[in-house]
């Protein structure tokens, strides 16, 4: 009886060593190359794609690579970084895609939907957002209510993630995530009203080398792409709370959106910091 009960007590210890060794074989392994649609404009929620590779798939994870890449190429900073493929209807790429940042220029394409719902001449919001005209930018936000286009926008567009800026007069201070100008871009191009996608493409796609204030706005997409078709919104400011230069837009014949948004401290400059987002860009895959 009692060499019965020590092969029991055997056989229910090596039964519990096999079962932690089938539990341990495959270590977890976080998948953040993309992310589900939500209702409205399509967002980005937090969850894995469901085209993604399982925790338990041999496949190769490009996404979690990224997702150590991209931020030490901001080694003071923080870079958020989404990429939509159109065609396939899928996030290839997805890094910290929820982190807010300050919108600088990007909130022009709300007041650009704004201003078009309102009547404005085309032209003028052209010359807003291929030059990056601030002018212009204020005295619409003004007669477009100020944070009334943005809270207008945040229902219409199904935007989660955005909010007015606290200072009703600085519409810069929008507080903006990657996922949310990607569902901007989604909404343009499978929502909007054709004219309002007709002007504003233009725009983006004729964006000049100089904003009107002087600063270089060809960072980012167009430096790192080259001859590659794109139309592009840019965004630069400082310092609230830092060093902000975004580029984001529509690449390779506007099958992939793409958006960069990054924040440096104010000790980086405005040329390392231009630099720093341009070679984001060039290392992310298939938008060539």
């Amino acid at each position: 009886m009692r060499r019965a009960n020590t092969f029991l007590l055997l056989g229910l210890v090596l039964g519990a060593v096999l079962a932690f060794l089938a539990t341990e074989a495959e270590p977890y392994r976080q998948v953040v190359t993309a992310a589900a649609p939500t209702s409205g404009a399509g967002g980005l929620s937090p969850a894995a794609d469901s085209n993604a590779p399982s925790p338990g798939s041999s496949a190769p994870q490009r996404g979690t690579e990224l997702s150590t890449e991209l931020p030490a190429l901001v080694p003071q900073g923080h870079v958020s970084v989404v990429v939509y493929d159109r065609t396939k209807g899928t996030t290839p790429v997805s890094v910290d895609a929820h982190r807010h940042y300050t919108s600088a220029s990007l909130v022009k394409l709300l007041i650009a939907f704004d201003a078009l719902d309102r009547g404005t001449n085309p032209a003028t919001v052209r010359e807003m957002l291929s030059r990056s005209d601030d002018d212009t930018a204020s005295r619409l936000w003004v007669a477009g209510g100020g944070t009334k286009i943005v809270r207008d926008a945040v229902t219409e567009l199904g935007l989660a993630e955005t909010t007015p800026p606290d200072n009703p007069g600085r519409w810069g201070d929008t507080e903006i995530t990657a996922a949310d100008i990607t569902s901007v871009y989604r909404y343009l191009m499978d929502q909007a009203p054709a004219q309002h996608r007709a002007t504003i493409l233009q725009a983006l796609g004729d964006a000049t080398e100089n904003g009107a204030d002087g600063f270089r706005q060809y960072f980012g997409i167009p430096d790192a792409l080259g001859d590659v078709p794109w139309a592009v919104k840019q965004g630069w400011s400082c310092c609230n709370p830092g060093r902000i230069l975004h580029t984001s837009g529509l690449v390779k014949d506007n099958r992939y959106l793409v958006t960069v948004l990054t924040e440096n401290p104010r000790s980086v400059s405005y040329d390392t910091a231009k630099a720093q987002v341009t070679e984001v860009v060039k290392h992310l895959p298939g938008i060539r």
